[in-house]
């Protein structure tokens, strides 16, 4: 087997050789999502097989239909760390930030960064980033055979599910060749799709379908058609029964109508704004639009979050951005 990524395995090398003697906290971003969970779930048990302790660290809790993935595996919220030195590991956050102010005070200066994001500038001794991966669990998957280590079926099944979520089943444009053939080799090593497909699309709850119906019906169409924004407004979880995990994925069909080429997906909170950008096109470069409001991701996927602010103030900053941004590209 040819190596997946030879420039990155010297570092991850020197990764593991600044971990020895040491707990590692494996830390993740907040409202977690498969790739973020499947990598942190696979690093800790690898780690683990190596003979290190590890934990994974979130400042938001695990959600339901990622559960399955926890075997062997122990998740602390920031406030449960015990107070001892951890080296710290960051797996699929954007920027330091994005896994919370209080997990950014505790960790200032982490071992590593294992990224797949546009806008991740490294802020670890050990950065291994690729925006060209389609997910960070493509990355962890890709080194792990790279560096001969021991894959069983419960860490193929996290990396598996990483891939599966951020490449959209396989239909984004970030799935390569590359993608394929490392989601074969987790077949081998014991990954189940079946599984996978039954935990993360086919469980869905009363409340998250009464979310959906609020979320389709407040759709609004700008820019001739080409951008489709939906809001959800402060109190909507309580309303329907759904909890803010299950915003998961509801953006995606402000992308899917025809016709649109971007889709927006805004949450009113009790402090701010969350958004999430999607475009169909990565010339559309939804990276930098999210930097605007101080966000981040992709080309063609990203977020924010914006204090202070509710849809009536933000909607129409929002909308202007991505209106100089399509009229910047029809340039």
């Amino acid at each position: 087997m040819e190596p997946f990524y030879p420039e990155f395995l010297p570092r991850f090398t020197g990764l593991l050789g600044q971990l020895g003697g040491r707990t590692v906290a494996v830390i993740g971003h907040g409202r977690p999502d498969g790739d973020c969970i499947g990598s942190q779930v696979a690093l800790a048990r690898v780690l683990r097989a190596l003979g290190h302790e590890a934990v994974c660290v979130n400042s938001d809790a695990v959600p339901r239909r990622l559960q399955f993935l926890l075997e062997g595996v122990t998740f602390v919220r920031p406030e449960g760390l015990a107070a001892r030195d951890y080296a710290a590991v960051f797996v699929d956050c954007a920027d330091h930030e994005r896994a919370g102010l209080s997990v950014k005070a505790r960790f200032p200066a982490p071992v590593g960064v294992v990224d797949h994001h546009l806008s991740n500038v490294g802020f670890g001794e050990y950065n291994l980033i690729d925006p060209a991966s389609a997910a960070t669990a493509e990355i962890l998957a890709g080194l792990f055979f790279d560096a001969g280590l021991a894959v069983d079926a419960a860490t193929a099944q996290g990396l598996y599910v990483g891939i599966l979520t951020d490449t959209g089943q396989f239909r984004y444009d970030s799935t390569s060749r590359r993608t394929f053939l490392l989601a074969a080799e987790l077949l081998t090593r014991g990954a189940k799709p079946s599984q996978a497909g039954y935990e993360l699309y086919e469980r869905e709850t009363a409340g998250k379908l009464q979310l959906l119906q609020r979320f389709l019906a407040s759709f609004r169409f700008e820019c001739g058609g080409r951008v489709c924004v939906g809001v959800l407004p402060d109190g909507v979880f309580a309303e329907t029964g759904s909890r803010p995990e299950d915003t998961e994925g509801l953006v995606d069909y402000t992308r899917a109508v025809d016709g649109v080429d971007i889709g927006v997906l805004i949450e009113e909170r009790p402090d701010g704004i969350k958004a999430s950008l999607r475009a169909k096109e990565s010339a559309y470069r939804m990276d930098r639009v999210a930097a605007q409001f101080g966000g981040g991701g992709h080309a063609c996927a990203a977020g924010l979050n914006v204090a202070g602010e509710t849809s009536a103030t933000f909607y129409p900053r929002l909308l202007a951005a991505l209106t100089e941004q399509l009229r910047r590209v029809d340039g």
